[in-house]
């Protein structure tokens, strides 16, 4: 019997190494685990110049790790009962291809890989508030966002920044990036301990929602990706419970991308949350392998994110997109998809529509976003009242 269910165990970390390619190196901000500041001093000292990135998108980082002296990654896995603050300035690489995050385990180059070009530490909570507002001021009034990414299971510190910034230059979106890195062990194996340092982080995430509602934003739009919305609706669950409505109400809208959460779980933390933040929207697929294996490792319980219980989340107010279909329906679809990528840049993917609840909302999405889809997918999207429309193009 034990044999048995040890076998399976291990079937399914198998599976979770292939659907997540994580055979490479990982992902470092600069430089390799094993530097030293005589190799580092070496390196900086080669004749080969580093050159430039295509781009630097500054990524304003709060985290509940652990800060740590290490060239690779300056916050580790061990968690910190108080939130530390920085920010990332992250070089998107010359080479670099839509939807991908292009990093290696040694010193990044510019011309091949996502690395950091700068990174600053800031002291405290209102030092990083004050930062987030000097950012916005350099937006136009009435256009200061906050785009605020939430990650999932299995990433190490580089590998969220890198993803938060990937996410923001792909979509092309002109916000204030911010990113929450809660302290996941960026190991396959460590699935109980990610999930353990999930119910840890709430607490982090909800002082950082605070902090974002007092910052000069005029929006702020949250996504959260696999096992990050169970991070995301613990915080809004807490300081629902505790009566602090005001950092939820100032959420513009919110994106739930693959959510690894218990459907009987999230049931309850609707209860408690009482009001969504409007509009909310989920991204669900059937064909999510990673989901799947998830719901396996958990006894079968299905995860929000599978696509089987989309008329509970319509009864609740939220908006479901079924991409299935669209690109592969892969669980990174959401940052990888160049379908999504350009209803995003067409207009036709925005909040008013994932608002509408009329016929003609549904409508004008097909009319608008045809050409995009034309021989590239079927998507599904669900209004929170019933179901809308069906692109499909053959």
């Amino acid at each position: 019997m034990r044999k048995t269910i040890l076998a399976r165990y291990i079937c399914f970390f198998v599976c979770l190494v292939f659907l997540t390619n994580c055979g490479g190196s990982r992902a470092v901000l600069w430089h390799g685990k094993n530097a030293t500041p005589a190799t580092v001093a070496a390196q900086n000292a080669a004749i080969r110049k580093p050159g430039k990135p295509k781009a630097v998108v500054p990524v304003y980082v709060a985290t509940s790790r652990q800060s740590q002296n290490d060239y690779s990654e300056p916050f580790g896995i061990k968690r910190s009962k108080t939130l530390n603050y920085a920010r990332v300035d992250v070089g998107i690489p010359q080479k670099h291809k839509k939807g991908e995050v292009e990093t290696n385990g040694y010193k990044p180059d510019l011309e091949n890989y996502f690395s950091a070009v700068n990174v600053v530490k800031y002291d405290g909570r209102e030092a990083f508030k004050q930062q987030l507002n000097n950012a916005l001021d350099k937006k136009p009034k009435g256009k200061r966002e906050i785009f605020l990414f939430i990650h999932g299971y299995n990433n190490n510190f580089a590998d969220s920044t890198f993803r938060a910034a990937q996410f923001a230059y792909d979509y092309s979106l002109n916000a204030v990036t911010v990113h929450y890195s809660w302290p996941s062990g960026g190991s396959i194996p460590l699935y109980v301990y990610d999930r353990d340092s999930a119910d840890f982080a709430r607490d982090g995430l909800a002082d950082l929602l605070t902090l974002l509602s007092e910052t000069d934003a005029n929006e702020i739009t949250v996504v959260a990706h696999s096992m990050g919305n169970y991070v995301t609706m613990e915080a809004l669950r807490s300081l629902a419970l505790q009566g602090k409505r005001y950092p939820i109400d100032r959420i513009s809208s919110f994106l739930m991308a693959a959510p690894d959460i218990d459907v009987d779980v999230f049931e309850r933390q609707l209860k408690d949350v009482k009001k969504m933040p409007q509009p909310t929207a989920v991204l669900v697929s059937r064909k999510d392998k990673a989901l799947a294996v998830s719901g396996r490792l958990v006894g079968g319980h299905a995860r929000v994110g599978d696509g089987s219980s989309i008329p509970l989340l319509q009864k609740n107010g939220i908006a479901v997109l079924d991409l299935s279909d669209v690109d592969g329906g892969a669980h990174n679809v959401f940052a990888s998809s160049p379908t999504l990528m350009a209803l995003a840049h067409d207009g036709s993917l925005s909040t008013s529509m994932m608002k509408e609840t009329s016929e003609t909302g549904g409508q004008q999405m097909i009319d608008d976003s045809g050409n995009i889809l034309r021989g590239t997918t079927n998507l599904i999207f669900y209004t929170p009242a019933r179901i809308i429309s069906a692109v499909s193009q053959n």
